[in-house]
Parts: structure tokens; C-alpha cells; sequence
């Protein structure tokens, strides 16, 4: 395929073989294409100084529920243009998300906080919001001299005003055929530099787009712990369709990057939110739901297409940002940067990882911690069923929920051998032999419950006033929510 065009599948939102200039003609009615809303004084972004080697610019590229369903890890979802920010810079093979729904992700890599720190308990939509948005790393950046701007997705806030952007340009739906041009017009109008830019795709969410002939159904393979039936390989060709768009996208932005001559003093953040929004992947403690696409590329040492294999948290974006920059951390980061994995100071910065889920459609209270070879899990509360509400509808939903999903027990904790068992399918809890081991993960996670004043252990998390939470034993995120008083 070449630059530029997206292919022949059909889009859920428009037609795919449009060319990019009918794409820019797409965008929200009203607006000029170069024309970005300004949240401080001022209407666009003035020239000013150019980035230097110790103040790049800063580009985070972000998708919705991709996981590592990408080319870079070896699955069979062509995306060459993420690829490509790979093979020239650091691919992350053991990245992770601090919680596997999408705005507490999403909190905590920009907070350097866990969500129960941040206040990230659920998501912003709904009415869940930072304990304080001058926590987000834009407001540690700025006080280093950079600039900041967003396009498309931001998920942190009910309004992207509540932030502090120095500017923002969103669409209704944030799909990358508005996003992408939109941010090709940023990076070709001589942007103030040094500057962090936030872009956000709707893509790979849930509703995915038309499969084109290169996603036929007939030839796909379903994740693990998907079955391989003809719905699920329908709803996997439909992924492939989401993530070929994104990709195009991608690649629009990295040529921009290219002729406008700002590649080279560039770094490039490319990650996504959390897994897959499949059965028990996202929304789920399960590598499935907590693994990440994460790959780097610029100054600093991101480049070469090198392969880290060290344990990293999103939460660790943050604090390698400011050892980068040489900028002072703030007190509150949890993460730790990972230079010294790169400059092979160290093989790992983590000994294990956390991640936790509060609230998505529904309260389900889970928490984990995670070593290189085992992952312990801990239910909270009462509840012994799937909460099916909090995974997003689609055929291998449907095809789970027909069979007895909701039918389930669930344990209150899990153990896994992560080298034996990577898929996380045998839980080895009531092993005699694994006692010494499952005590000493229950206490990590104990410890850092408590070092981080989880609300949990006071009890059930409350939402906050306002917020729309449904029902547990709902089956569908689009029913009814409740309100809360």
C-alpha cells in the first residue's frame, strides 16, 4: 500500500478508499483544517526557538484497546508504519499498563501515578475525574520551556479545558481520518518548538471498521482465549480492518514528521491504552488485558531497533521523561525511569508490577502484581461471576455469553506460571508446592497497597458524586446506568 492511502476496506464511519483529501474535506464542519482552539491566549502556535538534543520535541501517539495485536510482536495484523517506529528506535516487549480501562491507563502513565493515587478510579466519561490536573505531565514539561498542544483522543477529562493544553483540536469521535490530517497540519505549521503533542485515535476501539479483502474472515486466527469459530474470526478480521486505518494514520504523521524536518529531534511515544477489548482481555488483570505496544523512538538512545525485555510500567514514561530532559521529578511519581536498562546500567528497574481495576461500566475491585515469572491476582468483595457489562459488546462477546460466560465461578485469587502457562489458564492457587511463592506475591501486593493508600482497604471504592456506574449483573455497557447521589 502506499503512503497515503488506506486500503479498500470499507470504514463503520465513512468509505476507507477515500483519498486523504477527502478526508481533510471530512473533518468537523466549520473548521479550518489548520486551525487549532486555544485554551491560554492566542489562536494558533507561534514560531519560536527549535528543539535541541536536551529539550526534544515530544510526540505520544496513543490508540484505543490495541494491546500488542500489532506486526512488532510477531501477530499477523500488518501495521508497517508502527513497525517502522520500532525498527528505529526501542521496542518494549514486557510494557504494561497500570490498569487495563481505558482513562486510569491512560491517568497514570501522564500522572506517573497508580489510579487510586491519581484519582483515576473509572473513566472520565462517566464522570471520574484527576484529584489534580497539574499533575499531568504537560504542566511538568511546560515549566521546562515546552509547549503543549492535543489532537483528538484525551480520556483524562470530561473536557480537554479541565487539562490545560495550550491548544486543542478534537472531532466528534477523534477517528483517524480527522486526527491524523490534523496533526500532519500541526507539524507542517512551524509549531513553537520544544513542544509535547498529544495525539489520540479513536482506533482500534470497539465499533471496528468493514474488513476489506486483505482481513478475510476465513483466514484469521483468534487471540487466546478466544475460540476459533466463525464469529470470532469475523471479529478479529474487523480488529485487522481498525488497526490497518490506524496504521495509515501513523504513517501520514511520521512523513510529516519527515518533510517538515522535525523527525530528527523528535521522540516519538507510541503506545496504546491496554489489550484487546475482547473477553477477558481488556478490563482484565491477565497479560491479555495489561500488555502493551510500546515502542520509542528518537534522541536520547531510542533508536537502532533495539528490544528491551525489562518489565516496564506506563507509570515509568513520566519519570524517563524528566531523567531524559534532566528535569527535577516531581515528588509524586511511583514509576522509576528506565535510562539505565537502555544505557545497560541495569537489567531491570522493576522487580514486579502492579495494575488494578476500580470502576469501568461497572464497580469490579481487582488488583495484581506481576514478576517475570509469576502473576498473582486478588478479587475483591463478594461478587463470583463475570462482570459482562465491562466487557465491551461484540461477536466474541455474544458467542461467550450464549455459551455460559456469566455461568462462571470466579476465584477470589489466581496464581500463574507465566513461563509455563503465558496464557494465564491454570490456576495454581491450591498448589501444595507453590505455598512460599503465592504468600510472598500476596505480601508485595499487601506492601503496596499500603504504601500507596489504596482506598481498598478501607472498603468498597465509592464513586464519586455524579458519576453514571451500571449495574453488575448487566450484560451490556450500554444499559441504563445509575447515577450516583
Amino acid at each position: 500500500m502506499k503512503r497515503g492511502q488506506l486500503g479498500t476496506g470499507r470504514s463503520a464511519v465513512k468509505d476507507l478508499s477515500m483519498a486523504r483529501r477527502d478526508f481533510i474535506k471530512a473533518c468537523v464542519a466549520g473548521t479550518s483544517s489548520a486551525a487549532f482552539t486555544t485554551s491560554l491566549a492566542g489562536s494558533a502556535l507561534p514560531l519560536g526557538d527549535r528543539a535541541t538534543p536536551s529539550r526534544p520535541n515530544i510526540l505520544y501517539l496513543h490508540s484505543h484497546d490495541t494491546g500488542r495485536y500489532i506486526q512488532s510482536y510477531g501477530f499477523n495484523v500488518p501495521t508497517p508504519n508502527l513497525h517502522r517506529v520500532a525498527e528505529e528506535g526501542v521496542l518494549f516487549r514486557q510494557a504494561f499498563c497500570a490498569a487495563p480501562t481505558c482513562s486510569p491507563s491512560r491517568a497514570a502513565l501522564l500522572t506517573g501515578m497508580c489510579p487510586h493515587s491519581s484519582g483515576m478510579l473509572g473513566l472520565a466519561h462517566r464522570g471520574f475525574t484527576l484529584n489534580d490536573y497539574h499533575q499531568h505531565l504537560l504542566y511538568t514539561l511546560r515549566s521546562a520551556g515546552y509547549s503543549s498542544a492535543l489532537v483528538g483522543v484525551q480520556h483524562v477529562a470530561r473536557d480537554a479545558a479541565m487539562i490545560g493544553y495550550d491548544q486543542v483540536r478534537e472531532f466528534p469521535g477523534n477517528h483517524v481520518e480527522q486526527v491524523a490530517p490534523a496533526t500532519v497540519d500541526f507539524l507542517k505549521s512551524s509549531p513553537k518548538q520544544p513542544f509535547f503533542l498529544d495525539v489520540g485515535f479513536h482506533e482500534t476501539h470497539r465499533t471496528f471498521r468493514t474488513p476489506g479483502p486483505q482481513e478475510n474472515p476465513a483466514f484469521q486466527l483468534p487471540p487466546a482465549p478466544i475460540a476459533d469459530a466463525p464469529e470470532t474470526r469475523q471479529d478479529v478480521a474487523a480488529f485487522k480492518a481498525s488497526a490497518r486505518v490506524l496504521d495509515w494514520g501513523i504513517g501520514e504523521i511520521l512523513h510529516a514528521l519527515d518533510t517538515s524536518g522535525l523527525a530528527a529531534n523528535t521522540l516519538v511515544i507510541s503506545t496504546t491504552d491496554h489489550g484487546i477489548a475482547f473477553p477477558e482481555m481488556k478490563c482484565n488483570l491477565y497479560d491479555g488485558g495489561v500488555g502493551v505496544r510500546l515502542a520509542l523512538r528518537g534522541p536520547g538512545g531510542f533508536e537502532g531497533g533495539a528490544i528491551c525485555d525489562a518489565m516496564i510500567s506506563q507509570m515509568d514514561i513520566f519519570p524517563t521523561l524528566c531523567d531524559l530532559l534532566q528535569i527535577q521529578p516531581p515528588p509524586w511519581l511511583q514509576g522509576k525511569s528506565f535510562l539505565p536498562v537502555l544505557r545497560r546500567e541495569v537489567a531491570e528497574i522493576n522487580e514486579e508490577i502492579f495494575a488494578e481495576v476500580n470502576y469501568h461500566a461497572a464497580y469490579e475491585p481487582l488488583r495484581c502484581v506481576r514478576t517475570k515469572r509469576w502473576k498473582y491476582v486478588r478479587r475483591f468483595g463478594s461478587r463470583a461471576h463475570p462482570v459482562l457489562c465491562n466487557c465491551d459488546n461484540g461477536p466474541s462477546k455474544s458467542l461467550w455469553v450464549k455459551n455460559g460466560w456469566g455461568d462462571r465461578i470466579l476465584p477470589r485469587e489466581e496464581l500463574f506460571d507465566l513461563f509455563f502457562d503465558p496464557n494465564e489458564g491454570r490456576n495454581l492457587v491450591d498448589s501444595p508446592a507453590l505455598q512460599a511463592t503465592l504468600n510472598d506475591l500476596r505480601g508485595r501486593l499487601d506492601r503496596w497497597m499500603h504504601a500507596t493508600d489504596d482506598p481498598l482497604l478501607k472498603g468498597p471504592v465509592k464513586a464519586p458524586r455524579g458519576a453514571r456506574v451500571n449495574d453488575a449483573d448487566g450484560v451490556s455497557p450500554g444499559e441504563a446506568p445509575h447515577i450516583v447521589p
